[in-house]
């Protein structure tokens, strides 16, 4: 549970409802319970819940909280934002191997919906995900915010809030390829993929609810711009201010702007 005293500040910035708190462990936690809500509300309404799972070191905190919810993943479809071009599920920045590694291998959901970069036909892999997304109505997506204000890898330069696809192929920004290679996932700048499969804006804001889990004081501009500039893919996670579902939950350090 958390406690008030624990919760640092809570507004609502237009429709997205927006939590700041002590410190990221408390945040994970209290993310990792509303998410657990929403799944068990979808599950006990129809049998079975569809969710997205975000990747990325913002995120590591929040996925442990989340293994330790009461929670039947016998229950859950899974899917994934995004996946970078042309690399393998074994590669050490691959966000398959990462969701395997730090959560699906433990909690064994019902199916995992894997987005596969390395596909030999991208335009059938990207179609037939697509399928698959329309099929499984998203009850929940359980996403981060990028340093250049990206959700998923939609980069400002190539984000649209009016994509007419739900998955398509993308070319990274420098911003977010220095994020990748920052983080430790690749041993150079020059190694970062250029390419990467990514759902939309649009997929992502037919989700239900969103949870959107940012911690840490680097991505405090990208917080900052999200809730006090204009909505504008300059910084695309500004569009969730347009999703009554979305809840923004921060910790003091990326916070520590507004």
């Amino acid at each position: 549970m958390t406690l008030k005293k624990e919760i640092i500040k809570e507004m609502t910035v237009d429709k997205l409802n927006v939590t700041i708190f002590d410190s990221a462990d408390i945040m994970a936690n209290a993310a990792s319970s509303f998410v657990e809500k929403k799944i068990n509300s979808a599950i006990n309404k129809r049998g079975f819940a569809n969710i997205i799972l975000a990747t990325g070191s913002s995120q590591f905190l929040f996925i442990e909280a989340l293994k330790k919810k009461e929670i039947d993943w016998q229950k859950i479809n899974v899917f994934h934002l995004d996946e970078y071009k042309d690399i393998s599920a074994n590669h050490p920045a691959s966000f398959r191997k990462y969701l395997k590694d730090r959560i699906l291998d433990f909690v064994n959901p019902k199916r995992v919906f894997f987005l596969n970069g390395d596909a030999e036909d991208c335009e059938n892999e990207m179609k037939k995900y697509e399928h698959n997304l329309i099929n499984h109505p998203i009850d929940i997506a359980c996403i981060g915010i990028g340093e250049n204000g990206h959700i998923a890898f939609n980069d400002p330069g190539v984000a649209d809030f009016n994509d007419s696809d739900l998955v398509k192929l993308v070319l990274l920004d420098e911003a977010c390829k220095k994020q990748q290679f920052n983080e430790g996932w690749f041993p150079s700048l020059d190694a970062v993929p250029k390419l990467a499969l990514t759902l939309t804006i649009t997929a992502i804001l037919k989700s239900k609810f969103i949870s959107c889990v940012v911690p840490e004081k680097r991505k405090s501009k990208a917080v900052y711009d999200s809730l006090n500039g204009q909505i504008s893919t300059n910084c695309p996670a500004s569009i969730l201010r347009t999703h009554s579902g979305s809840t923004l939950f921060l910790d003091k350090d990326s916070a520590s702007r507004l």
